[in-house]
């Protein structure tokens, strides 16, 4: 079972998700829900949930502000709830860590879609994380070994892997996807994840830390530029994402290579 801290101000929203969506028949289980911010902050820190969805926009803390807070010191998935007017705002905030965003009003499709894809990127860093605990040999982990690429029989799938691989030192997002291969953000998701075994911005972030390895490898430019060129400009964020796949930080992983 999957555990997921629901966040949200509106009890009526709130109320409905826990009780409209068939958890235990999907393998997920409620372990909590808070009204603000600061209530989720607590819980996120005393219940350790593998998932979490929050609203943008709550009274004492946003969600955003909450996902700040805790995502560098406890290891979950996050997913937002957020309305047309915030829409721009959730997709940016993809880039900064959180993973997924259902907009309102709730479809439970969606919803369990969102779950699905949350669950598999939690499924999928467990796994990578003892890979790497165990690795013998520092320098040959590979985090895109489990992932089903070569030579992917869905022409989309190869044009945004090859898309990702052209662009990955920029901002990149699933609007900017979208752009490129003129179908929507919840089918390019749904038609990534069949074929290659995770979600493009799962995806997006292995190779990125790929990339950030070669260039600790290397060790030509300092660890405080690599994240920069590897297209996660904030070094505490980057910092953050590849300590979540490779167990250690950069300067911890150098350290162990040199």
């Amino acid at each position: 079972m999957y555990s997921v801290l629901l966040v949200e101000d509106e009890d009526i929203i709130r109320k409905g998700i826990r009780y409209a969506v068939p958890w235990e028949e999907h393998g997920y289980t409620v372990v909590g829900e808070a009204r603000n911010g600061v209530e989720g902050k607590e819980l996120i820190c005393t219940l350790n949930p593998n998932i979490v969805i929050t609203d943008i926009e709550m009274p004492v803390m946003n969600g955003l502000e909450m996902i700040a807070e805790t995502k560098y010191d406890h290891d979950y998935v996050a997913i937002l709830l957020t309305g047309y007017s915030d829409f721009e705002y959730a997709k940016e905030a993809i880039r900064i860590g959180v993973s997924d965003y259902i907009l309102k009003p709730l479809n439970h499709e969606e919803m369990l879609e969102a779950l699905e894809r949350a669950a598999l990127e939690w499924k999928n860093i467990q796994l990578l994380q003892k890979e790497n605990e165990s690795s013998a040999e520092r320098k040959d982990i590979s985090l895109l070994r489990n992932l089903n690429l070569e030579e992917p029989e869905d022409p989309l799938v190869t044009q945004i892997l090859d898309y990702i691989a052209a662009h990955y030192p920029q901002k990149i997002t699933l609007s900017d996807l979208s752009s490129f291969v003129h179908y929507s953000e919840r089918y390019i998701n749904q038609r990534f994840q069949k074929a290659v075994g995770t979600t493009v911005i799962e995806y997006l972030n292995r190779y990125r830390i790929q990339k950030a390895l070669s260039l600790l490898q290397a060790d030509k430019l300092p660890i405080s530029e690599i994240g920069g060129e590897c297209g996660i400009g904030d070094y505490k964020y980057f910092n953050y994402v590849f300590k979540k796949y490779v167990g250690c930080s950069p300067k911890e992983y150098q350290r162990q290579i040199g």
